[in-house]
């Protein structure tokens, strides 16, 4: 749709904060404003409350943005609004399926939707890790990483926030293939320790991607974070000072974090409303 000349996007955002501080939902707001500007397209759009109101969008909207959050991706199968959740996605995966929609949905799903997606698909196992993951860390591609559209321009290995006790590991191998989708990245390699490596995305079809780690993530807010007193402990005995100093520094490399909150979200933002366009064309 078009508006006073200008492209008008819809795009809703799922709060799956539970009303806990965070700097996720400033994150997404700010790189939405901001490709709002750079690109001159009007956004419209909502949030939504998912945990604490039971507050699920519509399929009126072009794009969905599905946040983190705190807690276990499991203990919650039973919570209303996680069964809400999980409607909502089948919802979309039907208005996309339908040959009649010819406008589809978009979808990105953040860290714990992403562990959601993951439960509701059956592409892999979700658990607990052995220990908190949080901090910056390199994260690796795979060969469908180099040939993703959302992964355009990022290095091999890139660098991204992780704030996490859950992971995804042992891929479902016969149901990624039956869906089409396909593994993007895998956590660092760590061979000195006998633990898998996570899957830290997927492309699960044409219109839905996610991510086990946090692209939204900008250095303002994890040095904010890394600085708190609970965090820094939570480095510190995970990974020891040399550590939290180390993700403080690299905070500063513009070709790390702020890479990753440059581009992962704007491409999956471009190639979304690239492919709404030629619908509308």
């Amino acid at each position: 749709m078009f508006l006073n000349g200008k492209q008008q996007v819809r795009v809703a955002i799922l709060d799956l904060y539970e009303g806990q501080p965070n700097q996720g939902m400033r994150c997404i707001r700010e790189i939405l404003f901001q490709w709002a500007k750079d690109n001159d397209i009007e956004i419209s759009g909502k949030e939504y409350d998912v945990r604490l109101k039971n507050e699920l969008p519509d399929t009126s909207y072009d794009i969905y943005l599905s946040s983190g959050g705190p807690g276990d991706p499991l203990a919650s199968r039973f919570d209303d609004w996680d069964i809400a959740w999980n409607r909502w996605l089948g919802k979309i995966v039907r208005w996309n399926a339908n040959p009649d929609n010819e406008n589809k949905k978009y979808v990105f799903f953040i860290c714990h939707s992403f562990q959601l997606a993951c439960r509701h698909f059956n592409t892999g196992l979700v658990c607990k890790r052995r220990s908190t993951s949080f901090g910056v860390f390199p994260v690796h591609m795979l060969q469908e990483g180099h040939n993703e559209p959302v992964f355009d321009e990022m290095k091999d290995p890139f660098y991204a926030v992780d704030s996490r006790d859950y992971q995804v590991i042992q891929p479902h191998h016969e149901v990624l293939k039956d869906m089409g989708a396909k593994i993007l990245c895998i956590e660092k390699s760590r061979p000195h320790v006998p633990y898998e490596r996570a899957i830290m995305a997927i492309r699960f079809n044409d219109y839905m991607i996610g991510t086990q780690f946090h692209p939204e993530a900008d250095p303002t807010g994890m040095s904010h974070h890394l600085q708190t007193e609970e965090k820094r402990k939570t480095v510190i005995d995970n990974h020891g000072e040399d550590k939290l100093r180390s993700m403080l520094e690299q905070l500063e490399d513009p070709d790390k974090i702020a890479w990753t909150y440059s581009h992962i979200l704007p491409n999956f933002l471009n190639h979304a409303v690239g492919l709404l366009q030629e619908v509308t064309a």
